[in-house]
C-alpha cells in the first residue's frame, strides 16, 4: 500500500496532474455509459479506437470497476498449450447468457489486452496465446446479482476449455438476462469534458465525433491509439542458407518499412521464438533452405505488409544481393 505522505505525490507538476485528472475523466465516463447489459470489454476496446485512454489505463480500470466496484469473481490460468484457434471457444460461452464475462491477457508485445469472449471480432484480434501466458476471466453482472456458485463454475469452465480440458457445463449457465449481440451493444450517448454528448464509434459518424475527442485528448495530453498486431506471415528461405548476406537484406528492408513507416514495428519470429537480432538467425547457422521465417507489424495504422513481405521473401532468396548494391548508411527508398 501506498504510504500516506506520497501517495499524491504525482499531483505535484502539471503532467502528473492532467494525467490523473484525465483518467478519472475517462473511468467517470465510461461509468457514465455503463447498462445493465453492456460489457466493459466492448467500452475499453471503443474508447482505444478513439483514443479517449491509453493502453496503460486497461489494467487500472478492469480492476477498479469489476473488482472493487462490482465484485465480480474472478481466476487466471497459464496456458499449458499455445492457443491458435477460438472458434470452440466462443461457440461455448457464446451460449452462457447468464453472465456478464470479461477477459484479460498480457500479450509479450503489445502489452495488456482486454476482451469479451462473446464477441468474435475480439477473439480473432487476440490470434494466439503461447504456452505460460496468463488468461484472466471476470464475471458477473453490472446491474443485480449473479449467484456465487453460477459464477465459480463460469469461471473453472472457461479456463478449462482454455486449457483444452473437457468440462460438463452446468445448466444454469445457460438462462438468463446476458445473450449477447454484437449489434445491439451500444453504449448510450456520454457527455464529455468539454459538456457536448459523445455517441459510439461507428463509421458513419466518426468525422463527427472528432472535435469532442480531441478535446478529450487535450485534457489527458497527446497520446497514441491502439497497437494492434497483424497475423504472423510466413516468408520462406530458398536460398541454400539464410547466411550474413540475407541478413543485411532483411536490416535494410526493415529499415526501409520503418523509416517510410515510423509508427509502426516488425517483429520477427522463428521456431515459436521472437527473434530481437536478425543477426541471431545466420549465428545460429540452422536457418538452412526450406525453413519459414514468420514476422509480424504492430501499430496504429498497419499498411504495406504484402510489399514488406514480397521484399522479404526476395530478401531470404538468391537475389537478395538487390538489395546490397547501395552504400551501408542509404535508406533504401522501398515503400
Amino acid at each position: 500500500m501506498i504510504n500516506a505522505h506520497y501517495q499524491f505525490e504525482h499531483f505535484y507538476t502539471r503532467d502528473g496532474f492532467n494525467s490523473s485528472l484525465g483518467h478519472f475523466q475517462a473511468v467517470s465516463d465510461i461509468v457514465g455509459q455503463m447498462s445493465g447489459k453492456t460489457n466493459l470489454a466492448d467500452l475499453l476496446n471503443e474508447e482505444l479506437e478513439e483514443g479517449s485512454i491509453r493502453q496503460n489505463q486497461i489494467s487500472p480500470i478492469v480492476y477498479a470497476l469489476l473488482v472493487d466496484k462490482f465484485k465480480y469473481a474472478y481466476g487466471s490460468v497459464n496456458l499449458k498449450d499455445s492457443l491458435e484457434e477460438f472458434a470452440t471457444v466462443h461457440q461455448e460461452v457464446s451460449k452462457w447468457d447468464a453472465v456478464d464475462l470479461v477477459g484479460t491477457y498480457i500479450h509479450p508485445e503489445l502489452g495488456f489486452l482486454v476482451f469479451n469472449p462473446k464477441n468474435i471480432d475480439h477473439l480473432k484480434a487476440l490470434q494466439n496465446i503461447k504456452k505460460n501466458e496468463i488468461v484472466t476471466i471476470y464475471v458477473g453482472a453490472l446491474t443485480g446479482t449473479v449467484n456465487a456458485e453460477t459464477s465459480s463454475a463460469a469461471v473453472e469452465c472457461f479456463l478449462s476449455i482454455l486449457s483444452g480440458k473437457k468440462k460438463n457445463i452446468p445448466p444454469s449457465l445457460l438462462k438468463g438476462s446476458f445473450k449477447y449481440s454484437q449489434k445491439t451493444m451500444t453504449a448510450v450517448p456520454r457527455k464529455t469534458a468539454a459538456g457536448k454528448s459523445k455517441k459510439p464509434t461507428q463509421a458513419k459518424n466518426k468525422a463527427a465525433s472528432v472535435k469532442s475527442v480531441q478535446q478529450e485528448k487535450d485534457i489527458q495530453g497527446n497520446q497514441p491509439g491502439p497497437r494492434r498486431m497483424t497475423p504472423l506471415y510466413s516468408v520462406p528461405v530458398t536460398n541454400e542458407l539464410f547466411h550474413n548476406g540475407n541478413v543485411e537484406a532483411w536490416k535494410r528492408i526493415i529499415k526501409s518499412y520503418t523509416t517510410k513507416h515510423p509508427q509502426l514495428e516488425v517483429y520477427i519470429f522463428y521456431e515459436g521464438e521472437r527473434i530481437h537480432d536478425i543477426n541471431a538467425l545466420f549465428k545460429w547457422g540452422k536457418v538452412k533452405h526450406g525453413s519459414a521465417i514468420l514476422f509480424a507489424v504492430s501499430g496504429e495504422d498497419v499498411k504495406d505488409v504484402a510489399k514488406l513481405q514480397r521484399y522479404l521473401m526476395q530478401g531470404a532468396s538468391p537475389r537478395f544481393e538487390d538489395f546490397l548494391r547501395f552504400p551501408v548508411n542509404t535508406v533504401l527508398n522501398l515503400f
